[in-house]
């Protein structure tokens, strides 16, 4: 099944576990990466065709790194090993000697797999799968009769969507654009007509409508969850066009250019991705390589736009095989080694995330070729990339009863930003969605996490515990030269302990935010009501800078991008290694300081808590 290419994992070895455990490291400004053809021929495509080669000989009993893949935890899984079978076969030629083999392969597959759990995003990488097939005219092929008439029945958007409202059934927005994917699929497979996909389309089109007047799509019903995926959708909607052979609408196009303004501002010659939200780590790279891909293809990005696009995804396959593989294991390493993930990726999904992420690279990498950059070096000056960018750069997502919106700025080579959203239910709580800086390796937030990092939780005479997350008012952007100054109010706290945010007004907070060169400060100033008295407050700052010592409430560390953490209106701070602590690893590997703030100096009246962080 698999073609008898040398492993690259072998060549790899000597890498060992280092690369698994330290926080991102900026490369020389002018490193060129290798062309993303070679990278995903060479490397990506190998590594994935050695789990399809294990998958082929073991079948159902196929463990990876100790996980058994078929453990039914991930709903995905068919789909997957379907696109990941289908892609491989596409770089065959027809005449091929091995080619009735492998089909035969993929028929056997497809039994096997047959009556598994395979949803949503499942379905979608079926049918790109059996599209590829039908192109290639494989389709009868590869598919039995009566596991092809199991499939036309259960590959259908159907089964998450209201047929008769055309609104999802317990999914985040996105998930209607999956659904919209698959109904264009199943037309080109000639399963049902083009009405579905219409009607699909206009119900995400009109949720970018409501819910945001700029362009991007709330993952909520107007909570305000604007993360990784409001961005990165557009780009998926124009693809699934561009899939199936097709001009993405006006409107789309330019949502899309929108996304693209947004991911250019984070392209960089080290290939870290997008900072905030959930499901990071490569999915945070390889999603503004999607959303640039797809703007290159529609004719969104300018000439010059493109060979950074296409720079920046030569880079981050490297980044790929370089950071993200582990040579141990021959599998991407999302949970191991200090790294760690959200539930949703759990390892149990280990098989599928190998396969998925493969298959970003892979379409994303056809496009380019197709575009005329098969194995073109990249050629770009990452030093002018980084001094063309705007030094700051304000994305407003809602202004309405709540303002949520994105700053951005560039502090030399560093990229800061400054989420101001909700992470709405089951992320209001989760310091991924916290209003906090990011800043990748630097300021990152934990999966799943909620301890307090960089925000104050408060403690109220009634044992109510509170953060200031989710209800932000007239937020202001000011800025003077190299100084940008942001500041908000809340008029209600987020009460912690339920799955979704709850609001409490017997506390109020103004915030406000100063950043300059190497520097940001933060003040919240805490006014209770009548008859509330606020017990106790406790912060966090976990940092991947290491040497900390304490100096009064200044945290100093002797190594690291931070050099001084210092907190005010906390009446007592300390600094502590993390131990690996999985409360305290990051997508990308572990933090190693830890510095914990706690109590407060008044019984009653308002209460000003603030910190500055200064890094080099």
């Amino acid at each position: 099944m698999i073609r008898n290419r040398p492993s690259m994992l072998g060549r790899r070895l000597a890498l060992g576990a280092a690369l698994m455990v330290a926080a991102p490291v900026f490369a020389a400004d002018n490193a060129q990466p290798r062309a993303f053809n070679t990278v995903v021929e060479k490397h990506i495509q190998p590594q994935s065709e050695q789990l399809l080669l294990a998958l082929v000989k073991d079948g159902k009993a196929l463990q990876i790194d100790g996980i058994a893949v078929f453990n039914g935890s991930d709903k995905f899984l068919p789909g997957k090993i379907a696109i990941g079978l289908a892609e491989y076969l596409d770089g065959l030629a027809d005449n091929d000697p091995r080619l009735p083999a492998y089909l035969g392969h993929f028929r056997k597959i497809a039994k096997l797999t047959i009556d598994d759990p395979n949803d949503t995003w499942g379905i979608y990488y079926y049918l790109t799968a059996l599209d590829i097939l039908r192109r290639r005219g494989w389709l009868e092929q590869a598919v039995d009769p009566l596991t092809m008439a199991k499939l036309r029945v259960r590959l259908d958007w159907r089964s998450f969507v209201d047929r008769d409202r055309y609104v999802l059934i317990d999914h985040p927005n996105n998930y209607i654009v999956v659904a919209f994917s698959i109904a264009r699929l199943r037309g080109a497979l000639g399963w049902e007509d083009e009405s579905a996909a219409t009607r699909l389309y206009a119900a995400a089109a009109k949720h970018y409508r409501t819910y945001s007047d700029f362009g991007f799509a709330d993952e909520t019903d107007g909570e305000g969850r604007f993360d990784r995926y409001s961005i990165l959708l557009a780009g998926e909607i124009a693809a699934r066009y561009v899939q199936t052979g097709d001009t993405p609408p006006a409107e789309t196009l330019d949502w899309l250019r929108k996304a693209a303004d947004v991911m250019l501002l984070r392209v960089n010659g080290d290939g870290l991705g997008f900072e905030y939200g959930r499901s990071l780590g490569p999915y945070g790279e390889t999603s503004i390589v999607e959303v640039l891909t797809a703007a290159a293809a529609t004719g969104v990005l300018t000439e010059a736009e493109k060979a950074i696009a296409y720079a920046y995804a030569s880079r981050v396959s490297e980044r790929y095989v370089d950071f993200w593989i582990d040579p141990r294991t021959g599998s991407v390493n999302l949970w191991d080694d200090g790294r760690r993930t959200d539930a949703y990726r759990g390892k149990f999904r280990i098989l599928g995330e190998n396969l998925s992420l493969a298959h970003q690279f892979s379409y994303t990498n056809a496009v380019w070729n197709k575009l005329g950059y098969r194995d073109r070096a990249p050629k770009v000056d990452w030093a002018a990339v980084q001094a063309a960018k705007p030094r700051r750069s304000t994305t407003w997502f809602a202004r309405s009863t709540y303002d949520r919106m994105l700053l951005t700025l560039q502090d030399g080579k560093r990229l800061v930003s400054l989420p101001v959203i909700n992470g709405g239910a089951t992320q209001h709580n989760h310091s991924p969605y916290f209003p906090i800086p990011f800043s990748p390796g630097m300021l990152e937030g934990v999966a799943d996490g909620d301890a307090p990092l960089l925000i104050p939780q408060l403690t109220l005479n009634d044992g109510s515990v509170m953060m200031p997350l989710a209800y932000q008012r007239d937020v202001k952007v000011e800025a003077t030269g190299d100084r940008t100054s942001v500041s908000w109010h809340q008029s209600e706290l987020d009460r912690m302990g339920d799955a979704a945010p709850a609001p409490d007004k017997r506390v109020s907070v103004t915030t406000s935010y100063r950043f300059a060169p190497g520097r940001i400060i933060r003040t919240d100033v805490f006014v209770p009501q009548k008859g509330t008295t606020i017990a106790d407050a406790r912060l966090e700052f976990a940092s991947f800078s290491t040497g900390a010592h304490m100096q009064g409430n200044s945290a100093l560390f002797t190594s690291g991008a931070v050099r001084r953490f210092t907190v005010t209106g906390l009446t007592r701070c300390s600094a502590s290694p993390t131990e690996g602590k999985e409360a305290y690893r990051s997508p990308q590997g572990p933090m190693h300081s830890l510095v914990s703030c706690q109590g407060v100096r008044t019984a009653s009246g308002a209460l000003r808590i603030s910190w500055t962080l200064e890094y080099r």
